[in-house]
């Protein structure tokens, strides 16, 4: 009964701002049917809507409830997918929604930790300072005296947000049904992308986790704050971390008063965005202005804080390489490299005409470059060669959406902070340096370092499973002279290969001593040079 009371209350809402007429406007677009424009002739009913269908979607999803405004956030993330005037639309969806009731927020917490407030904290604020869709936070004093953030997780959210996900992947195969376009927009795949953000912000722990590994990945650089976790008072719905002080990065004429260097910190937040992709592969992907401070005290001074790790992202070495190499071809103009690295990676079918591709890329790019931020935007670049793209049936891989979300972040943070900020020229160097350590001779040795473990213990192994294999090889089963003549010629290459791959093995023990006791492959270059002259 619940939730046949919520799909009627969708539906209600959805009748309310006419978003029913605009699927079946796409759908008759897509289809030209007869049938279809009458059916949309029934549903006007008399209704008459001034608003843009970005505006009347984003109410919808306003007057749904937080679920919904959560859902609207990704969705305006996903350009790729969504029409620009949509897409802009939803960025404007606010993180503020009314925080729920203090005394539910305290009984959470102390059933949480198995105790009372007053043995945990001499001092307990009980009105939140934040509160968002999944989540509000306290601020707190522990008996030992240290600050602390308390986040405690909203009551009954994963009930409320099962059902309303089931109803989101209803609308989406609806979606897919009607609408001429839908396979290209994939709405079952942006519902299943949103059910593992969600479900993965709802677990504390992990949020608390996502922080830890982030704060050894900084430990000691001065880029980048990240509170501390007090692990003793972390759970599932309630976590406790380091209380930070900072001013929020979206107040320019505070952070100005407080003297802090806003072209540096444009200069930084590039930095720290490409060494969170490039160099650990494990980034913040929430990093829009609310969790975003600037420490305006103590040693962090004039530096970033970031708050709310529920979401981040993860790539491969694989993906590390392949976006280097495209970020490099772009900024070094070298279209075709771009096309090039679309169909060796599978983005692009193999039969695509790489020359067609390369112009379609020039097209888009060209325009952009030698001019500042503040006259660019990143994402009409990426929505332009999104759109480039649909001609050459490019797939949009789903692990790169949350990258895409947060270069867009990354864009609007410095076209604040600095808007004659070079992002071409301020990126171009740290992405030469990481490809030469990748592909140079100290990658080589690195590479060879970290495998040397392994070889070392396989190598001494290959003489003692040679012998066995030619032990073995050398017990033929009862047989005629032609099968056990067969079985000799086998013995005789299976002799060559073993003795070949032994002497490779060596080759290769030798290459690892060699790295291991040499500090740097340089030092064995000025020797040869030395002695040949």
């Amino acid at each position: 009964m619940t939730s046949l009371r919520r799909l009627l209350t969708i539906v209600w809402v959805v009748w309310r701002f006419g978003l029913d007429q605009l699927a079946v406007d796409g759908a008759r677009q897509g289809l030209n049917s007869r049938l279809l424009g009458g059916l949309l002739w029934l549903l006007r009913l008399g209704r008459r809507f001034e608003a843009p269908r970005g505006q009347r979607i984003r109410e919808t999803l306003e007057s749904l409830g937080p679920i919904f405004v959560k859902f609207g956030q990704v969705l305006s993330t996903r350009r790729d997918l969504m029409p620009a005037d949509i897409a802009d639309e939803l960025t404007l969806l606010q993180d503020q929604v009314p925080p729920f009731d203090s005394a539910v927020a305290i009984a959470t917490i102390e059933a949480e930790l198995g105790q009372p407030l007053s043995a945990i904290f001499s001092s307990f604020d009980e009105q939140p300072v934040a509160s968002a869709s999944i989540a509000q936070v306290h601020f707190g004093r522990l008996l030992d005296g240290r600050e602390v953030a308390v986040k405690v997780l909203r009551p009954g959210m994963l009930s409320a947000i099962d059902k309303d996900l089931a109803l989101l992947r209803l609308f989406a195969q609806v979606v897919e049904w009607v609408s001429a376009d839908g396979r290209r927009l994939k709405p079952r795949e942006v519902v299943a992308e949103f059910d593992n953000y969600l479900h993965d912000e709802l677990d504390l722990v992990r949020e608390a986790a996502n922080a830890a590994q982030l704060r050894r990945n900084f430990e000691g650089s001065g880029l980048l704050q990240i509170p501390e976790m007090i692990w003793d008072y972390c759970r599932t719905s309630v976590i406790v971390m380091e209380r930070v002080y900072g001013i929020p990065i979206g107040r320019m004429q505070q952070l100005r008063e407080a003297g802090m260097d806003l072209k540096q910190l444009s200069r930084e937040g590039v930095e720290i965005f490409f060494t969170q992709v490039f160099r650990d592969g494990y980034f913040h992907a929430d990093m829009h202005p609310g969790n975003i401070l600037v420490c305006d005290r103590g040693p962090h001074f004039g530096h970033y804080i970031a708050l709310d790790f529920g979401i981040v992202g993860t790539l491969s070495e694989y993906d590390k390489n392949y976006l280097a190499q495209n970020f490099l071809a772009f900024f070094r103009r070298d279209y075709r490299r771009v096309a090039e690295l679309h169909v060796e990676s599978g983005w692009a079918p193999a039969d695509t005409r790489v020359d067609a591709l390369e112009a379609a890329v020039r097209g888009v790019c060209e325009p952009f470059f030698d001019r500042p931020l503040k006259e660019i935007s990143l994402g009409q670049v990426l929505l332009r060669l999104f759109q480039a793209s649909r001609r050459f049936n490019v797939e949009i891989q789903p692990q790169l959406v949350l990258l895409q979300k947060t270069l867009l972040n990354i864009e609007g943070l410095g076209r604040q902070l600095d808007p004659d900020l070079d992002l071409w020229v301020t990126a171009k160097p740290f992405l030469e340096n990481w490809m030469q350590e990748q592909i140079g001779l100290k990658a080589l040795r690195d590479q060879i370092r970290l495998e040397g473990e392994r070889w070392a213990k396989l190598l001494p192994q290959i003489p003692r499973l040679v012998h066995a294999a030619l032990v073995q090889a050398s017990r033929p089963p009862n047989q005629d002279l032609a099968q056990a003549l067969q079985v000799q010629a086998q013995e005789l290459r299976s002799l060559r290969r073993w003795t070949v791959g032994l002497f490779l093995a060596l080759i290769m023990l030798a290459m690892v001593l060699l790295v291991l006791l040499l500090p740097d492959f340089s030092v064995l270059d000025l020797r040869l040079t030395h002695e040949r002259l």
